[in-house]
């Protein structure tokens, strides 16, 4: 594993400065990614490029019929991270049986969730739903200084998401995708819901689905309401409930009630926190 990933610290193309750990997403610091036409980005750091291979061998195991796909709001949901077991318990007793896997990484932007579905991370997996969460990374924290900025931002986060999805029908054409809005966070409201304005236009009611649920999170402002979140941005057990509240029916819509057994793939973790 290690001499292919010093090949893959050699070729990758360089990247522009991301938030390295969840915690940075949550600080409030500016995005630092606003690329002028969406592309897909690789994550340079060494952690974050021995979870993508990881994951890639994860897309290879079990049976995976629904598909969690975004940044560290999906991945703490799934992940096997010792503090995170409660998320973890969460997420098991609303998907086991449905055969769901987590394929979030904390920090990743838009980009760096598209260049991880072009590298691996999807091939040959064919889900029968993804559901997609991602974008809060790219607008990051700092106040829109007016309506322009609000539209320039939100065109391109908007942008590079309509991309993902497109990306994530080539890659699995028999996939529904249900597209979360992006979830509260404060002073960047007015982006966020300029977003999700555009992420609604992109579902059909067919093959792509898309569900908001910030009005049960909290205020128009971005202000939490007690006990949704850890952070003033990541989810806590009673704000990953109402999201899974929101994916349930429609899971049971698309593949009936959940089973007895489960077939996907055990849950990853963070490499560092495991000594990788």
């Amino acid at each position: 594993m290690y001499r292919f990933l010093a090949v893959m610290l050699i070729t990758w193309p360089p990247l522009a400065p991301a938030a390295s750990r969840d915690a940075a997403a949550a600080s409030g610091a500016p995005a630092t990614t606003q690329a002028a036409a969406p592309r897909a980005v690789p994550r340079t750091d060494r952690n974050s490029q021995i979870a993508h291979l990881q994951l890639v061998e994860k897309a290879r195991k079990g049976r995976i019929d629904v598909y969690f796909l975004g940044d560290s709001i999906t991945r703490r949901w799934g992940t096997s991270d010792e503090q995170y077991k409660h998320l973890l318990a969460n997420w098991r007793a609303n998907f086991f049986g449905w055969n769901a896997a987590n394929f979030g990484w904390g920090a990743d932007q838009v980009q760096n969730i598209l260049w991880r579905v072009e590298n691996g991370e999807l091939e040959g997996v064919n889900p029968k739903v993804i559901v997609l969460l991602a974008g809060t990374n790219n607008i990051g924290g700092r106040r829109a200084t007016d309506a322009a900025d609000v539209e320039s931002r939100a065109g391109n986060v908007a942008a590079a998401l309509e991309m993902l999805v497109e990306t994530c029908r080539r890659k699995a054409p028999g996939a529904v995708i249900i597209l979360t809005g992006i979830t509260p966070r404060k002073d960047v409201m007015p982006i966020i819901d300029r977003v999700n304005e555009r992420l609604a236009a992109l579902a059909d009611g067919k093959r792509v689905r898309y569900v908001n649920i910030n009005e049960k999170l909290a205020d128009a402002d971005g202000n939490f309401h007690q006990g949704m979140a850890l952070d003033g941005l990541h989810l806590d057990v009673k704000g990953y409930q109402v999201w899974a509240d929101a994916l349930r029916p429609i899971l049971t819509e698309l593949l009936g009630p959940p089973g007895k057994e489960d077939h996907a793939p055990p849950p990853t973790g963070d490499p560092k926190a495991a000594g990788g």
